[in-house]
């Protein structure tokens, strides 16, 4: 007698190849959304270990700022609303943005920079990556700002983690001379935001 051959359910030949591919593409998105938060870190153990003596050359003296522990010098893209996605996410692929309606260096008032995620977790790491390492930074820590051909050092005075939707620190305190970071937290996210405020020396 002939063994009959078992017949495979339809279900289990959809389910199988399904699960392979469910597999896959988690796979990708984590790898897509944490590869450039892991690649900035090995960067920035590497260079703790072979610390640079160069000095940062500015990207630009119009607007840029530079952060040498963590290795930043990005431009900033002035007066960016930041409450508009689509003009922000467009600025963000030119460099970080200066939130319209804040501080500018030289003046009296609260200068806000971001670097906000993206909507979706596809282009997350295309737009907060310059930021990423920005939770290294410690009290005293020299973050320094170009603005129309002049230099304005800060030194590092705050640094918290705060609810996405806590909109304070936007507000431009004419009594103060300040400058405040924010990029999303944790990186490649939208969950929180770490916020670094700094004062000028």
């Amino acid at each position: 007698m002939s063994r009959r051959k078992r017949k495979v359910p339809v279900v289990n030949k959809i389910l199988g190849p399904l699960g392979y591919i469910l597999v896959i593409a988690s796979a990708f998105i984590l790898v897509k959304t944490f590869f450039p938060v892991a690649q900035a870190e090995l960067g920035y153990q590497a260079q703790k270990i072979l610390p640079s003596k160069d000095q940062i050359v500015p990207i630009n003296t119009d607007f840029s700022i530079q952060i040498p522990k963590i290795g930043v010098n990005a431009n900033v893209v002035k007066n960016v609303d930041p409450y508009n996605s689509s003009e922000y996410q467009k600025a963000l692929t030119k460099g970080v943005a200066h939130a319209k309606g804040s501080g500018l260096p030289g003046f009296p008032g609260n200068i806000f920079i971001f670097a906000h995620s993206a909507n979706s977790w596809y282009q997350a790491n295309q737009f907060n990556a310059i930021f990423y390492l920005t939770d290294k930074l410690d009290l005293d820590d020299e973050i320094t700002i170009n603005y129309e051909k002049s230099e304005y050092k800060y030194k590092v005075a705050e640094k918290k983690i705060v609810k996405n939707t806590d909109i304070n620190y936007l507000s431009n305190k004419q009594n103060t001379n300040t400058l405040t970071l924010m990029t999303c937290w944790p990186p490649g996210t939208t969950l929180s935001r770490l916020i670094i405020i700094a004062k000028s020396i």
